[in-house]
């Protein structure tokens, strides 16, 4: 008995050391390597807290991938309670193209997607997904937005080639169970992107964006350094008419399109567009339909038809009596 006591503590011990290990990385990642924490889901839930959704319908994600690009979503137009369904978000792109990654280099895409449910609606638990759909799902990991919000889910990021369908397992939720639901109908929303952005949230520009002048001038030098992780930047140095000096650090990836020597004005582009991403978002709607209402309409129509059977059978025997009366 003491073994057993000893051995579950060291396993809760262990464990606890995990949990720890996994917090400390998780919270620390983002400062020691800014850049490549560029998992758009988690940049949403960060800086804005409480729902990705602004007031005017726009979502968050739009804020950092400005390119706007093609999502689209099918969901069925009606689902019964307390069922399992499918929502599936469909972010095509051409997989031939690649983009500029953190450090500069040529890599393929990833792509994310937020899924805003009517509430009540959520992820369906393991045991309540049918085997066939498990297999459309594959291994993907969805994350509610906050802890209380259930039917707002974060997927990604995920390589691109894979998944230019992301199939989503909903339960519907059930109004006898839950007097806060109600039968009716509901909006959808949903946001797909592939692709880095171009801005992080603190307002810095990614690499993956075209670098312009910020003064009109003469460029007067193009370097070439290195900071201390590894990523080459290029400042070009431009001098205004009045003498001034004003340095422009364009970050390894886009291609520069100037040289020394050249006259340039504010605002004019020192670099091509590397992007080849964007964002795009989609509304739809989806009724909870009530069980009991579908065998009442099915029943009207049955009756409908059963009297205007019955209707056109007495006119046909009016007709023969009328018929027979006449020939008497």
């Amino acid at each position: 008995m003491r073994k057993a006591c000893t051995i579950a503590s060291r396993a809760i011990f262990h464990t606890l050391l995990v949990c720890i290990a996994s917090l400390t990385f998780f919270f620390t990642s983002d400062l020691v390597l800014p850049q490549s924490a560029a998992a758009y889901p988690f940049w949403a839930q960060q800086t804005y807290p409480e729902t990705p959704r602004e007031a005017t319908g726009r979502l968050a994600c739009a804020n950092c991938h400005l390119a706007q690009k093609n999502t689209e979503i099918e969901v069925p137009q009606s689902v019964l309670p307390d069922t399992v369904f499918k929502a599936v978000v469909k972010i095509p792109y051409d997989t031939s193209v690649e983009q500029v990654g953190a450090d500069g280099s040529k890599v393929g895409l990833n792509v994310g997607a937020v899924l805003m449910l009517p509430e009540g609606f959520k992820i369906a638990p393991e045991d309540r997904i049918p085997e066939e759909m498990k297999e459309e799902v594959g291994d993907l990991y969805f994350e509610t937005y906050t802890e209380d919000q259930e039917n707002v889910i974060l997927v990604g990021p995920l390589p691109g080639e894979e998944y230019q369908e992301i199939v989503f397992p909903v339960l519907s939720p059930n109004p006898a169970t839950d007097k806060n639901i109600q039968f009716g109908k509901y909006s959808v929303h949903v946001g797909g992107n592939r692709g880095r952005g171009q801005v992080y949230p603190t307002g810095e520009k990614s690499n993956n964006n075209v670098f312009t002048a910020s003064a009109t001038g003469t460029i007067t030098q193009i370097g070439e350094t290195e900071d201390e992780d590894g990523i080459i930047h290029y400042p070009v140095t431009i001098q205004t008419e009045s003498g001034e000096i004003v340095t422009d650090d364009v970050l390894a990836g886009p291609e520069l399109i100037v040289s020394e020597g050249q006259a340039v004005n504010a605002g004019d582009a020192l670099t091509n567009n590397p992007n080849v991403g964007g964002f795009g978002q989609k509304d739809t709607e989806i009724v909870l339909q009530n069980a009991n209402r579908v065998a009442f309409l099915i029943a009207f129509v049955c009756l409908v038809m059963l009297a205007q059977t019955l209707l056109v059978l007495k006119k046909k025997q009016v007709e023969k009596v009328q018929a027979a009366e006449m020939n008497f």
